[in-house]
Parts: C-alpha cells; structure tokens; sequence
C-alpha cells in the first residue's frame, strides 16, 4: 500500500510540474526573410532578439524536371553560387537557437510535383543539398537548416503530403527535420490541404491576409476567430501560428494595427493548446512598422 501511495505522489508532482511546464510556455514570432535586399542580413535580424523561427525565402523553382533554383531577391546571386556566404549567418541564428528553415513554392509558381516519383527526388536533392546530406553543389554552403517550410501557393495539390513524408524519414538519420506550412485561411487549404492531413507538420503558420472571409476586419473578430477554431481542431500540428502582413502595404488586406492584435486578437485565441504564436510576412516590412517588437511581449 505505501508503495502505491508513493507511486501516486510521484506521479501528481510530475503532472504538477508538466502543467506549470506547459503553461509557461509562451509563443514565437516566426519571420519570412530573403525576398528584399534592403531588409538587413540573415545575422541582424537573428540578432534583432525578435524571432524564434526564420525562413528563408524562397527556392521557388524545383520539380517536374526543372532544375532546382533558390531566389533570395537582393541578397545573394545563386548563378555565381554567392549565397554560399550566408553559411556563417545561418549557423549564428542557430547558436543563437533560432531555427533556419528553407521555404519552398512562393507567389510565383515556377514549381510542382509530378508523381511520387518526384516527390521523392525533391526530397532526395533539399536533404543533400539543405539539410544533413552531402552535395558538392550545396546553395548555401555547408551550413545544416533546421527543416523546410511549404509555402505553396499554386499548380497542383497532388504528392506534397508525400513530398512531406519522404522528409520526415530523414529525421531518423540524426538531427530532426522540422516540417511547417503556410496555408491560405480558407478550410481546408487548396494546395496543402492533403498534406496537412498526414500529421507531419511541427508548426503550421496559417495565412489569416488576404482572404476576407476569414481574415480580421476592425470591430469584426467572429471571422477570423471562428477560422482559427477550425484549423486547431482539424489539423494534426504540434503548433499553429497566426500569419499576418507585418505592414499595412505587406499584404491587398487583412494588416492587424498593433492594439487590435494584443488587446482583442491574441487574446481570443490562446487559449487554445495547439497556440504557437505569430508569423510576420516579412522582415523588410517588420523593418518599417517594428510591428515584431511591438507584440513580442504579448506573443
């Protein structure tokens, strides 16, 4: 008996512990960087202090027998094979323990994936080349990202959820592959809708911009709330993140003034446990407004 009883104890003091553990846990900003040469480097804005995740955006051209093409606007000429010189800053974001994540697709669909076949050799070429493989071609130099973003945004919605799986077998090499998503608010998602149904994805940022029927609008909240209820319900994430413009002129709609977002806003939707915080498009215009380091208390 005085074994159950201790047994007992120990088991209430760790629920103790990992309920204090969980409600300690505060959310992220994560950041899309790389599609503006005039928003800083890699190094200070994972030196900013404001963000937990970056990705770098994008490699916007691969599958269907394309040659693979990584596009970070004005930072870097991947023709001259240039962007091998952010390997130093991706490894400072990363001692600093901010994740670095390749974001696949993008606006300008120059993408796609034909078969499983594909998906698989897409898989094979972003772990030589991004992630823990060897590549003697490698874009970003010998630097080891922390996982790759899905940010599709058009051409088919066929073998991305096993373009997903093919990834997630590399976690058993060693260092895992973080998989995150940046779906379009309307439910389920056009593009990686399927996708999201495999249960692979760590952190999905969901694109609550553009998109009126579940976007914030002022003094109207339901759309938006009544949204974000249904994708924490429905998808299999470890955390789901709140994406929006980090400027007004970030996105054709749906920018949250600062106020709006910490005192109406964030407060409606985390309390739900699946909460992982915010997604900012992108560092060039959190840059202009500072909107990261207006809300990152209240994250």
């Amino acid at each position: 008996m005085a074994f159950t009883i201790s047994m007992r104890q120990t088991f209430l003091s760790l629920l103790v512990i990992l309920i204090l553990v969980v409600q300690s846990e505060g959310g992220g900003i994560a950041i899309y960087w790389g599609q503006n040469g005039n928003e800083g480097t890699l190094a200070e804005t994972c030196a900013s202090g404001n963000y937990h995740i970056v990705n770098l955006a994008f490699l916007s051209t691969f599958g269907g027998g394309r040659t693979p093409m990584i596009n970070l606007a004005g930072h870097c000429d991947p023709y001259s094979n240039a962007c091998v010189g952010l390997s130093a800053d991706i490894k400072a974001c990363q001692a600093k323990g901010i994740k670095v994540l390749l974001s696949i697709g993008g606006g300008v669909v120059s993408y796609s994936l034909d078969s499983s076949g594909d998906a698989r050799q897409v898989a094979t070429y972003l772990w030589n080349n991004f992630l823990g493989g060897h590549s003697s071609t490698r874009p970003l130099g010998d630097a080891v990202l922390d996982g790759i973003d899905f940010d599709i945004e058009g051409g088919s919605s066929e073998h991305w959820d096993e373009l997903a799986w093919y990834l997630s077998r590399y976690s058993k090499r060693g260092k895992k592959v973080f998989l995150t998503a940046a779906p379009q608010c309307p439910f389920p998602d056009q593009w990686v809708g399927g996708a999201l149904k495999t249960g692979l994805f760590d952190y999905v940022w969901v694109q609550f911009y553009n998109n009126p029927p579940c976007q914030y609008t002022p003094g109207e909240l339901s759309n938006l709330e009544n949204s974000w209820k249904q994708w924490t319900s429905s998808i299999h994430s470890t955390k789901t993140f709140i994406g929006l413009p980090a400027a007004a002129d970030a996105a054709g709609s749906g920018f949250i003034p600062v106020n709006n977002l910490t005192s109406q806003v964030l407060p409606a939707i985390k309390g739900s446990t699946k909460y992982g915080g915010v997604m900012l498009w992108s560092k060039y215009y959190d840059d202009e407004t500072g909107y990261s380091a207006s809300i990152k208390s209240y994250v």
